[in-house]
């Protein structure tokens, strides 16, 4: 492949463009958002009715250590006191029980009596925070200072309880050798001067001091401030609940509902195999996006699209008939083969025609090959004339026919239609029949003839096939057309299967020029295998081979009601004529 039929390489996307395509592809799925912001505002609903009659009391304490010398402020209580133990000691079904007892509270109501209690120590502080929840004030209150005092009851016992502890070991300690001073004392008294009495006055000396180092033990520890803390703080009756409220409640839960519902739509994309935007389609095809047809008229519209009826549906394939025009590589060849992935091939035919209709505008001489041979419509959808013109190859007597005058294949049989494309102009259609043997008329030297008419100056030949990814008629042809267009809806689509036709038709030589996008159809689902409606099987599978069937008749001149009849010279000319895709 020379370097004019490469593909176009798509141009990275910035990173603000590519979170802004984001957020909108976010919006696809309202469905999810609704439901996140329906389920935030019941949870709104429900902590709003639940706080409302919720009460909350706090009371604060201050921790002491126990000192001989409380002005000493070389003596830090928060190097003796340990504030997570203390606080752990607070919420402790102990604290409860003698909170009970203050309150007269049954045995069996203290476990509901610790669910209220929260005690908390605010930062770079010795002090804590009792706060009790209650559905009355009073009672909250109430239970708050009770909890508070039967802490520091607790509090005050167990440092009583050391501190006596520690006196009853230094007094037990004191007593054998105060008893045995005593003694001594006694038998210095009967003792006669000289050494003996002088070593046993000094073994006397040495007792006293003992004695006295534990006496003093004794006496510090009695002297100790033994003050747990102090309530710096004490809890009150609140005048007003704690809840934030039903209107704080249902915005809290409509902002938390929706941050859920952007969570559940950004998973749900990124497992979304469809191509999320235009730039998805042009990274799985390599090729760009040409145009895309207005979704309220992509579908179930006109076939043939007139300016003056449709004017924004004209004028989009009037751009993608000039973006094709400005591309070298189809610009060279001047061949178009117009496919859909599968399911339907509806939205693909207008696609062809309207393309021919705007070429033919620009003064080109325009072939329309339908070379859809198993539900071959166009001919009895659009306007048109058997006409006179023999300037194709596979007329009668042309190229095309053996001696005897018989084809080749059984399509195409000579049948020239001329399409009248109102302002646009007209251009000739070669319309597709069923066959015998659809693979031997695609492939057959006729139908590579008549696709060579392009290379004729100031001619294009534009063909439409079936969907690529349900039968392989397209690629039997693209070796020939070389230029592809792929007519897709984005939303019945499947990444893989984009780039799974970029593959198939690169790897029959042809090229990928754009794609078109459009809507989905009325009545089709959203699914990447939807059923074509119309004359195709069911579930989209290849029609069984029909059998030969004879040589149709040439088809007269259609003949149009009166009022579109447009009076002139005494001739008729045959109108625009608008015909609904889904009816057909």
């Amino acid at each position: 492949m020379n370097d004019k039929h490469r593909p176009v390489a798509i141009a990275a996307e910035d990173e603000p463009d590519l979170l802004r395509d984001q957020f909108k592809q976010l919006l696809r799925y309202r469905r999810l958002l609704g439901a996140g912001v329906g389920i935030g505002l019941l949870g709104g609903v429900y902590l709003g009715v639940s706080s409302a009659d919720t009460y909350v009391a706090t009371a604060d304490v201050v921790l002491r250590t126990p000192t001989d010398d409380p002005f000493n402020p070389s003596i830090a209580a928060d190097k003796t006191v340990n504030i997570g133990s203390e606080r752990q000691t607070a919420l402790s079904r102990s604290i409860a029980e003698e909170a009970a007892k203050k309150l007269g509270i049954a045995d069996s109501a203290i476990p509901a009596l610790r669910t209220g209690l929260q005690v908390t120590n605010p930062p770079q502080s010795m002090v804590l925070r009792f706060t009790y929840t209650s559905d009355n004030p009073r009672e909250a209150a109430k239970r708050a200072n009770a909890m508070t005092e039967a802490y520091l009851s607790r509090r005050q016992e167990s440092l009583d309880a050391t501190r006596d502890k520690m006196v009853k070991s230094y007094e037990k300690q004191r007593d054998p050798i105060a008893k045995q001073l005593d003694e001594l004392a006694r038998d210095i008294a009967r003792m006669p001067a000289g050494a003996a009495r002088d070593a046993a006055a000094s073994q006397k000396t040495d007792l006293q001091s003992k004695v006295g180092q534990f006496n003093g033990q004794i006496s510090k520890l009695d002297a100790l401030d033994m003050t747990p803390g102090r309530i710096t703080t004490k809890a009150t009756p609140p005048s007003s609940s704690d809840g934030p409220g039903l209107p704080m409640s249902l915005a809290l839960g409509a902002a938390v509902g929706l941050a859920l519902g952007l969570l559940a739509a950004w998973v749900r994309l990124v497992f979304d195999p469809a191509p999320r935007s235009d730039g998805d389609v042009s990274r799985a095809l390599r090729a760009p996006v040409l145009g895309s047809l207005p979704r309220d008229k992509s579908a179930g519209g006109p076939l043939l699209a007139a300016g003056e009826e449709d004017p924004r549906l004209a004028e989009e394939f009037r751009s993608v008939a000039f973006r094709l025009a400005y591309d070298s590589r189809f610009a060279d060849r001047r061949r178009l083969l117009v496919v859909a992935p599968r399911g339907s091939s509806e939205i693909a035919a207008a696609v062809a025609v309207n393309l021919a209709a705007s070429f033919a505008e620009t003064g080109k001489d325009v072939l329309l090959i339908e070379a859809d041979l198993r539900t071959p419509v166009l001919a009895s959808q659009l306007p048109t004339d058997a006409g006179g013109r023999t300037r194709w190859s596979q007329m009668p007597g042309g190229p095309g026919q053996n001696a005897a005058g018989q084809g080749e294949s059984d399509w195409p049989e000579g049948r020239q239609l001329v399409v009248d494309a109102g302002e646009s102009g007209s251009f000739d259609l070669i319309p597709g029949d069923r066959v015998r043997n659809v693979a031997r008329a695609l492939t057959s030297a006729r139908a590579s003839r008549l696709i060579s008419e392009a290379d004729s100056p100031n001619s294009t030949v534009v063909v439409l096939a079936p969907p690529v990814l349900s039968y392989a008629d397209a690629l039997a042809l693209v070796d020939r057309v070389d230029g592809v267009l792929v007519v897709a809806d984005p939303r019945a689509v499947h990444r893989t299967d984009l780039a799974r036709i970029r593959e198939l038709i690169t790897g029959a030589g042809g090229t990928v020029l754009g794609a078109v996008l459009h809507g989905p159809q009325p009545g089709e689902k959203k699914s990447g295998g939807g059923t074509r409606r119309g004359k195709r099987t069911p579930g989209n599978a290849p029609a069984a081979t029909p059998a030969p069937a004879p040589a149709p008749a040439p088809r007269p001149r259609q003949t149009l009601p009166p009022e579109q009849h447009i009076p002139g010279d005494g001739t008729d000319t045959v109108a625009l004529r608008t015909v609904r895709t889904g009816r057909r």
